[in-house]
């Protein structure tokens, strides 16, 4: 049998610059040429703003799907951040596999890095800032078109055009889809069973097993 795997598009890195009133952000990335060092905390050359909020061991490395450009320009024409990769401020532009196909703890080869899914990635107001509009966070929120968060297992490097082969899936009934859905989509009513399963696994990064405890009210 043939393992899901992911092209990737593009690799960006980028450094915190003034964003909004005294606020600094990295969110605005740029693709990088040739091979990327891969380390604990991601990709070599990428910083954070906010480390409280971003970056570490669950959140080293961002993939948005490039999948879902065509929908957003679809949403948004006019908006010129979706000719390239980089709205939505990640680190991996990838093609071939969406939030629906990669599943909570699955193990990526990323050029000669292993990386882990750890939970997806939950909006917040600075993609609306971005954007210009008032309603990217809450479309992601609707419809968990929301990305990906790894955390690194192996360092190593990986370049654009590299296919990230699916090398483990240990849980394949959680889909990033229906663990964003479940943990931030509002639908956790519906599975109280599940929430609870997932506030005791240490694959989940360890903010989203705090949501699943307070969610299940545990």
């Amino acid at each position: 049998m043939t393992m899901p795997s992911m092209t990737i598009s593009a690799l960006l890195v980028g450094t915190p610059v003034p964003f909004r009133d005294g606020d600094h952000s990295a969110i605005a990335k740029r693709p990088v040429e040739g091979a990327v060092r891969i380390g604990w905390l991601g990709l070599e050359g990428d910083a954070v703003a906010d480390p409280v909020h971003h970056g570490g061991w669950d959140k080293a490395i961002h993939l948005y799907p490039q999948d879902h450009y065509g929908w957003w320009r679809g949403r948004k024409p006019d908006q010129p951040l979706l000719n390239a990769p980089g709205a939505f401020g990640e680190n991996i532009a990838s093609t071939g596999m969406t939030e629906a196909d990669i599943c909570l703890g699955d193990r990526f080869a990323l050029g000669s890095a292993i990386v882990e899914v750890s939970h997806g990635r939950q909006p917040c107001w600075k993609l609306d800032h971005r954007f210009g509009a008032r309603d990217v966070m809450a479309t992601i929120v609707k419809t968990a078109r929301c990305g990906v968060y790894f955390r690194v297992i192996r360092e190593g490097e990986a370049q654009a055009g590299d296919v990230m082969a699916l090398l483990e899936r240990p849980h394949p009934d959680i889909s990033v889809e229906r663990l964003f859905r479940l943990l931030i989509g509002g639908e956790h009513k519906r599975e109280p069973d599940a929430v609870r399963a997932l506030a005791a696994m240490p694959v989940l990064a360890e903010a989203w097993r705090k949501r699943a405890v307070q969610l299940a009210g545990m």
